[in-house]
């Protein structure tokens, strides 16, 4: 797909790039050589002449270019690849649709190939005033990281979850909430919550908060809402975070717990809410409350998530499954093996 260029050059003629080195290149310059060469489709020979520089300076701009965020490549794959699965999928969990992404060895870029395929849907089907609740981890940032929407709409997104100050950026849904505002335009609206807490007790007295319960409120109002599935991995975010140790997800394993609903609940492979010590800990929306939201998308694109996403399909809250083509093949043979 044609690389699009996120920031606009000056309407005033810019002066040429010079001949020192591309790490010295201002912004302005930069966008105009990218949007010369991606958007005008002028040659690497046609600039080098132009600007009186060599063409490796060129081809080093360019890569500085996508380096600095200046420009973003995407690779559309053709439907015909996947429309089989998708179907399959929609047919058998009673799902409206399935996202699927080609498969990369590199996790940051798989990541990256689906994060482009939901902010294209977003893109395509979010309206004025629409209402997207929000939730976090790596899959649900790269969304608002590779939003190029085509135009602004009046869109709140609001924090369906507490907040972490464990984990950086992806871990925390305002900071995502708030990029996504920037990108699409619209608003965001923060949950003054902590994501988790130590027991079930005052994660209740907070849910009673009114601010609390005022902005959850929002969120279960909410026309979309983009979520993560986790797994239950010794090295998993949640451990990484401190929530709980490796000790307490061995011992959630073997109670058959596989997954969660972006932390919402703990489920077993059967798509049920399952009990223990580290349930009902979580601020935010429920699997119950997700229920009613019209389109649940759900996102995860790590192979090591098959188990945890065929639990997450039979819980009946997810509308859009975003994953990868070897997923959705490997989801539909654990089903086959699984099924009751």
């Amino acid at each position: 797909m044609t690389a699009m260029s996120t920031r606009a050059p000056s309407s005033s003629p810019a002066p040429g790039p010079s001949s020192s080195s591309s790490t010295s290149m201002s912004t302005e310059e930069l966008t105009r050589i990218a949007t010369l060469y991606y958007v005008d489709g002028q040659t690497q020979e046609e600039l080098s002449r132009r600007f009186g520089i060599s063409r490796a300076t060129v081809g080093r701009m360019l890569r500085k270019a996508q380096d600095l965020g200046i420009v973003e490549i995407r690779v559309q794959h053709h439907p015909s690849l996947t429309v089989d699965l998708e179907r399959e999928l929609v047919r058998r969990f009673g799902i409206s649709r399935a996202l699927l992404s080609v498969d990369h060895v590199d996790a940051d870029k798989q990541r990256a190939l689906l994060a482009a395929l939901v902010a294209t849907w977003l893109d395509r089907n979010l309206s004025d005033g629409a209402i997207v609740a929000v939730g976090m981890g790596r899959n649900v940032s790269a969304v608002s990281e590779h939003a190029m929407p085509a135009s602004r709409r009046a869109a709140t997104f609001v924090c369906a979850i507490g907040g972490s100050y464990r984990g950086g950026e992806t871990m925390n849904p305002d900071h995502i909430c708030r990029r996504l505002a920037a990108r699409f335009g619209g608003e965001s609206e923060t949950l003054y919550a902590p994501a988790m807490v130590d027991d079930i007790t005052l994660r209740a007295t907070l849910l009673e908060n009114d601010t609390v319960r005022q902005t959850l409120d929002k969120a279960r109002r909410a026309d979309v809402a983009l979520v993560g599935i986790g797994d239950m991995s010794e090295d998993s975010n949640m451990v990484r975070m401190g929530w709980f140790s490796a000790q307490e997800i061995t011992e959630a394993k073997r109670q058959g717990i596989v997954g969660d609903v972006m932390g919402y609940d703990f489920i077993d492979i059967h798509g049920r809410s399952a009990m223990g010590p580290i349930q009902g800990r979580v601020v935010g929306l429920s699997t119950q409350d997700l229920t009613r939201i019209p389109n649940v998308i759900a996102i995860a694109g790590e192979s090591s998530k098959t188990t945890a996403i065929l639990g997450a399909l039979r819980t009946g809250t997810i509308d859009t499954l975003a994953t990868t083509a070897t997923n959705a093949m490997a989801v539909l043979h654990l089903d086959d093996a699984t099924r009751r």
